[in-house]
């Protein structure tokens, strides 16, 4: 999804781009040199209509491009999820194990724990050297070192054995639920 989006920002922004230079280079006015203001005192006071809130306006209008051109970089700067792990599968082939089935496998086990009310997992890294993040949301009545013991050892021992990994390093956040109690009347 994040690639389409990016394709499409940078066809908009690139035709934007284009047709301003097009708009720039073939003025009804050559530009007189590097000296010479781009827009005259005249054109200043005819588009401002002698008010200072339009440029003021203008201004603004391009604090949030540059705001939201900032904010489109950092987007950039994430990792994404792993889409795939290479599995050696002993025999000098390799197989490729998707990142999401992984993912689901991971969240379903561990969401089946005991105390364990939802799980959410990532899957990060390289395809040759994945890490997992696992945020778990545990029930009320649930013994945090249990959920982890749980977490650590079947689950993620699974996780190995199924993606032919020797190590799996993992990043897990724990979270309880707020529990209401329902009024009895």
């Amino acid at each position: 999804m994040l690639g389409i989006v990016n394709r499409a920002l940078l066809g908009v922004f690139g035709v934007l781009l284009l047709a301003a230079g097009v708009v720039v280079l073939t003025a009804s006015r050559p530009l007189g040199g590097r000296h010479e203001p781009l827009l005259t005192a005249e054109a200043r006071g005819r588009y401002g209509h002698a008010e200072g809130w339009v440029w003021w306006a203008v201004l603004a209008g391009l604090g949030v491009c540059v705001v939201l051109a900032l904010w489109w970089l950092l987007a950039q700067l994430r990792r994404p999820r792993l889409a795939a792990v290479v599995v050696d599968t002993g025999d000098g082939a390799f197989a490729l194990l998707r990142g999401r089935a992984l993912e689901a496998a991971v969240a379903a086990e561990a969401g089946a724990l005991d105390g364990v009310a939802g799980c959410k997992v990532a899957l990060r890294g390289r395809r040759g050297a994945p890490t997992l993040r696992v945020a778990l949301e545990l029930e009320p009545h649930a013994v945090p070192a249990d959920a982890m013991a749980a977490l650590a050892g079947p689950v993620l021992n699974h996780a190995r054995t199924s993606a032919g990994l020797q190590d799996l390093p993992t990043e897990a956040r724990l979270q309880v639920t707020s529990h209401r109690a329902q009024r009895v009347s």
